[in-house]
């Protein structure tokens, strides 16, 4: 039986020159998060970047996200066998895959306000690793860099994930119809 391979933080091979994503944690509470794509060896070939800032976080956004990511991924590291870890300051490695669903959570709530988290987290954990990869892809593809925070898809994980803007309003029921079609004046007898 093959040993399982060595890992760091959420999986991330400890091997240098892997392709991961690294979540850089500052020590002051102020100051953003940011999620970078690190390419390894493969970057700096073909037109391929060293590394892609995909996205950047105010804190209390991260700290809003921060324990769902932590959950799913240790619960996927521990059934695959492999050390699970937490977040901490400084440079935190993350497995390409697990990476690629953690910007898809980090898109969807860049934008939103304290009270939309928990309804985006709880979509996001809703969603197979498949489906979230097959997003990571399609945003990418558009939208997937720094700047990129009100465009295409990624506004679109915004709205698929939080359910709008406002959580706490409900839609109203359409009032009945009262009066019938046919009392209508248009089909009032002429008097």
């Amino acid at each position: 039986m093959s040993e399982p391979p060595e890992t760091v933080d959420f999986g991330a091979p400890d091997r240098f020159g892997a392709h991961l994503f690294r979540v850089e944690i500052p020590a002051s509470r102020n100051d953003p998060v940011l999620i970078v794509e690190d390419y390894g060896y493969r970057g700096q070939e073909g037109g391929i970047p060293r590394e892609e800032l995909r996205v950047l976080l105010q804190r209390p956004v991260w700290s809003g996200i921060a324990d769902s990511a932590r959950r799913e991924f240790n619960a996927r590291l521990k059934a695959a066998k492999v050390s699970t870890s937490r977040w901490h300051t400084g440079s935190n490695r993350v497995d390409r895959l697990l990476g690629k669903e953690l910007c898809v959570l980090a898109w969807a709530a860049e934008t939103a306000n304290v009270e939309l988290i928990p309804v985006i987290c709880s979509k996001w954990s809703a969603l197979r690793p498949e489906e979230r990869w097959w997003l990571f892809s399609m945003t990418v593809a558009e939208a997937g860099l720094i700047d990129d925070t009100q465009r295409g898809w990624r506004r679109a994980l915004f709205h698929a994930l939080s359910d709008g803007d406002k959580p706490t309003q409900r839609r109203k029921r359409p009032r009945p119809v009262e009066t019938d079609l046919f009392q209508l004046p248009l089909f009032k007898d002429a008097e």
